[in-house]
């Protein structure tokens, strides 16, 4: 998740955008159990419930938009590691 030429919050939303692109495509049986709790744990991240986008900007961006430090923190843990077990896999 390199930083995007306009914000933190834009990459974190293209980054969700390529997950959920994986996601889609994902049978999930494949996965051991520390890989699936990685993938309710992304999906969380990425859960838009609530969240209201008047401008129509885009609802990831605006809950990127809202991360704390330590969320984002995590976000980058969560997908690392998930990274990480695809590639090992």
């Amino acid at each position: 998740m390199l930083p995007h030429a306009l914000s933190e919050a834009q990459s974190i939303a293209n980054a969700f955008l390529d997950c959920s692109l994986a996601l889609d495509h994902l049978d999930r049986r494949e996965l051991d159990d520390g890989a699936r709790a990685l993938v309710v744990q992304l999906e969380w991240f990425m859960n838009t419930a609530g969240v209201e986008d008047p401008d129509g900007r885009g609802t990831w961006l605006v809950m990127a938009e809202r991360f704390s430090d330590e969320e984002k923190l995590e976000l980058a843990r969560v997908i690392d590691e998930l990274a990480h077990w695809f590639g090992r896999a």
